[in-house]
């Protein structure tokens, strides 16, 4: 009797598994696309306050140029701040993926945004030019006005200096 009785509850709560495969309600599939938007504006922000802090405004002051004071550290400091940026601009994209209004905005700067993969390497090393930082600058102005067409405002939010190292 109590085989019977545990056999039965195990089918009874084990079901078929037909419904394993259920398609997310609409209201998940809305709440999936708000949160990829959420996490697009916070990548797409931080990867433009580390850009606009750590790359283009000391770029502006002249703290790249050859006998700067600070030259070395802040060379250093864009290189972590444009692999940084780089690696978000990878996460917001991924992000955008599950919005489709926000994936079409985006889709087309995803060719820019490869292309700023090495330039951390060339800012940390000194041989970034002021195309290379236009570049970046671009990309990041490509990204904010994408998400902002797909109702998506993204602003500048200036990473901590240890989430710029790991």
């Amino acid at each position: 009797m109590l085989c019977c009785a545990l056999f039965g509850g195990a089918t009874a709560c084990g079901g078929d598994g037909s419904d394993a495969g259920a398609s997310a309600s609409p209201t998940a599939s809305a709440e999936a696309q708000k949160f990829a938007k959420t996490r697009f504006v916070a990548n797409a922000g931080l990867a433009a306050g580390a850009t606009y802090q750590w790359i283009v405004k000391p770029y502006r002051e002249g703290k790249f140029k050859k006998g700067a004071e600070g030259r070395t550290f802040a060379l250093v400091k864009a290189g972590l701040a444009g692999t940084f940026a780089y690696n978000r601009l990878k996460a917001a994209t991924a992000n955008a993926k599950a919005d489709p209004l926000l994936s079409k905005a985006v889709a087309p700067l995803t060719a820019g945004i490869e292309s700023l993969k090495e330039l951390g390497t060339k800012l940390r090393s000194g041989q970034a030019s002021a195309a290379d930082v236009g570049a970046f600058e671009s990309v990041i102005n490509g990204v904010k006005e994408a998400g902002r067409s797909a109702g998506a405002t993204v602003t500048d939010r200036i990473p901590t200096t240890s989430q710029l190292g790991g």
